[in-house]
């Protein structure tokens, strides 16, 4: 088999996997925060227990984490060590910088939250609940910040055969990485938020722990509406970076096969691309045009523009990228609904919402799934855009068996984690608040 594909295929069943729980702990550390916050200005003990039962749930999370990131930082050096050559000097820093500043600062301060709750005043433990939200989005703010670099590399030279870092401020602040990390968060408090609000839904139709339950659902749900609404305006500001920076990304998740003036937005269809055509298709007239430049008439370039060995596959991307906004509408539906109900008092009560709000809680991570698929996938054949070839960033010494065998015993053992990680969650979750001790 061709050591290329393994070896991607490979990194992305590791990123795949550890891409589960980072989102998760941007919205669990958010929700956290809010009710220490009420617990600090109240003093009322069932915000302090609410809160007690969630670092619980994500102290594991935290460690499932950790665990499955650590293999990534390592594929880089086995699987991608031309990739590493060649952008070692810039690529580096970022994920240097998670470590230092963002990955200790949550991990030294979850810990004084698991185990220091009796040990510290109240305001220092509030200001530890903030550390740990502060640190997941500094963490994931570099980790944007590195793969962002590669999606729109600005700040750098090539000498000597290596990309080297000219403009430390253009590197970071590339013309993709606020407007990327920004989605990536909301997608984060819609993953996690929308994970609580099910399990308050859970406890509200099972009638266990009802007076937390509450309180639980109404503060996820209404980050959740916050988060849902806005990951529109966000998703939209992306897409269309994404237009104007990678346009043949763009006219890959659109299925675009030549330059238009007035292009359609497509709704729907299956893209065949050795035919250059897309069968079934469903679109609306000039409204790709207007999206990214506010002008129903306005150019819009096709694939037919590029090379063929420098066009993205098109199938791939455009499912992904339509799933992802299905999804996005989806939630954003939900949220509206949920807003009614809350403010009519009946989010607690009403079966079928509790029922739906269980159902909902893996949606985010497929969303999250495909639109990490449609962003990576759609930057093909680059590993660096416009700099790197995928091709060339293998490892040279390392044989596709090797891969193959590596890539199967990831597998199993992600497998296992994650029957494990169930399990130990559900008993957590059947336990309930009221089994959390203080300080645990």
């Amino acid at each position: 088999m061709d050591v290329v594909l393994l070896s991607r295929i490979q990194f992305a069943v590791a990123a795949g996997f550890h891409f589960i729980f980072p989102p998760l702990t941007f919205g669990i550390t958010l929700v956290i925060l809010v009710l220490e916050t009420l617990y600090l200005k109240s003093d009322q003990e069932i915000f302090k227990t609410i809160s007690s039962f969630l670092i619980k749930i994500l102290g594991l999370i935290f460690v499932l984490g950790v665990a499955t990131g650590i293999v990534l930082e390592f594929s880089f050096g086995t699987n991608w060590s031309q990739y590493s050559r060649f952008v070692g000097d810039i690529f580096g820093a970022p994920l240097a910088a998670e470590g230092i500043l963002a990955f200790f600062l949550e991990s030294v301060f979850l810990g004084l939250l698991l185990f220091g709750r009796n040990r510290v005043s109240r305001k220092f433990y509030w200001f530890s609940a903030f550390l740990v939200f502060f640190g997941a989005l500094l963490s994931g703010f570099w980790i944007i910040i590195a793969n962002s670099w590669m999606q729109t590399p600005a700040g750098y030279a090539i000498e000597g055969g290596r990309a080297v870092l000219t403009d430390f401020y253009a590197a970071v602040f590339n013309p993709s990485t606020v407007i990327r990390f920004l989605h990536t968060m909301l997608a984060g408090w819609i993953t996690g938020s929308l994970f609580l609000a099910g399990l308050a839904a859970w406890y509200l139709l099972n009638r266990r722990h009802e007076a937390i339950s509450k309180i639980l659902m109404k503060i996820s749900l209404t980050i959740f509406i916050f988060s849902a609404l806005a990951q529109f305006v966000s998703g939209h500001s992306s897409s269309v970076q994404v237009a104007k920076t990678q346009p043949e990304k763009m006219a890959a998740f659109e299925a675009l096969w030549n330059t238009m003036e007035g292009a359609p937005l497509s709704l729907f269809g299956i893209p065949i691309e050795s035919e250059q055509k897309t069968y079934l298709e469903v679109s609306v007239p000039k409204l790709l045009s207007l999206l990214i430049y506010s002008d129903p008439d306005a150019r819009v370039l096709g694939l037919n523009e590029f090379k063929p060995d420098e066009r993205p596959p098109v199938f791939l991307p455009y499912l992904s990228y339509h799933v992802m906004i299905a999804l996005g509408a989806l939630f954003a539906l939900l949220a509206a609904v949920g807003a009614v109900m809350l403010v009519r008092g009946t989010a607690y009560t009403a079966r079928w919402f509790l029922v739906a709000l269980i159902a909902a809680i893996p949606l985010p991570h497929l969303a999250n799934q495909f639109g990490w698929i449609a962003a990576e996938v759609g930057r093909q054949p680059w590993v660096v855009y416009r700099v790197l070839k995928t091709a060339d960033a293998v490892s040279v010494v390392v044989p596709a068996w090797q891969v193959l065998f590596s890539l199967i015993m990831f597998s199993l053992i992600y497998m296992l984690l994650f029957v494990v990680f169930i399990m130990i969650l559900l008993k957590i979750v059947k336990k309930g608040p009221g089994a959390t001790s203080e300080g645990y």
